[in-house]
């Protein structure tokens, strides 16, 4: 494990560096009960990546792998909005290292979009039983050198990019979480204090398709829509021909 020190990284936030591990979100939920206070997690290889719903997740050598592990005090419905705050928290580390802003977007629920292709996905898992989460791991994978061919990914999913091959920007993974780790702690704060209006308010200013049709396809439907907002819940709302439906869970395609 590495001890490089990190004068950006934000007052305390614990950082650890990995040289290899199963997956970040693992040590996570191993290590998590250890902790003191909110840390990161990042991995120089990952042998056993993983996405949403226990998708396998393609980790080429060079990319970015990284957990936070937080103690949150409040409700699993406002816990699990911390998907949003990561999601700006990466956007503001892409243009702080030079991606044009109108290269970006967010697709919720949990995709950083880079030139239309998907540069950085989120994975959010709670560690603890009961109803009040004991830790939230925030897993987060970016492409920063390269990006899955478009035969390992889902039929229909937006095809992968890197950081690298779209914009020619070249960054090490610790100094990507340096940066990534100082957004997120404003975004945090802010949060903690102002609740989830303003980062609801943030996202949408930088969403993807807003007010365009899409699809929403959960484990047992599928509903076409326009994509008229994300409510307070951070629900996906869409206007059909029938009706406005307010969906919590979902893969989006477009």
């Amino acid at each position: 494990m590495s001890t490089k020190p990190d004068t950006r990284f934000p007052t305390g936030y614990g950082r650890r560096v990995l040289a290899e591990v199963d997956s970040t979100n693992a040590e996570a939920a191993r290590i998590a009960k250890t902790l003191a206070g909110p840390e990161w997690i990042l991995a120089l290889n990952q042998t056993a990546s993983r996405g949403r719903r226990g998708r396998t997740w393609s980790f080429p050598k060079g990319n970015f792998a990284a957990t936070l592990v937080l103690h949150p005090l409040e409700t699993p419905d406002i816990v699990a909005l911390r998907s949003f705050t990561a999601s700006l928290a990466l956007f503001e580390t892409f243009v702080a290292i030079g991606v044009q802003p109108q290269a970006l977007a967010l697709k919720w629920p949990n995709d950083v979009l880079l030139n239309g292709g998907k540069v950085a996905g989120i994975l959010l898992e709670s560690i603890g039983a009961g109803a009040q989460v004991a830790h939230l791991a925030i897993g987060i994978g970016v492409n920063l050198v390269d990006a899955p061919s478009v035969d390992q990914v889902e039929a229909r999913a937006l095809r992968p990019v890197s950081l690298l091959s779209e914009t020619g920007v070249s960054i090490d993974p610790e100094e990507f979480l340096g940066l990534l780790a100082a957004h997120y702690a404003r975004l945090e704060t802010q949060f903690i204090t102002y609740g989830f209006a303003p980062i609801r308010e943030a996202w949408l200013a930088r969403a993807a398709k807003l007010g365009d049709v899409i699809t929403a396809r959960t484990m047992n439907s599928e509903t076409t829509g326009t994509f008229e907002t994300v409510d307070a819940q951070g629900n996906l709302v869409l206007k059909t021909s029938k009706s406005r439906v307010a969906i919590a869970a979902a893969d989006v395609f477009f």
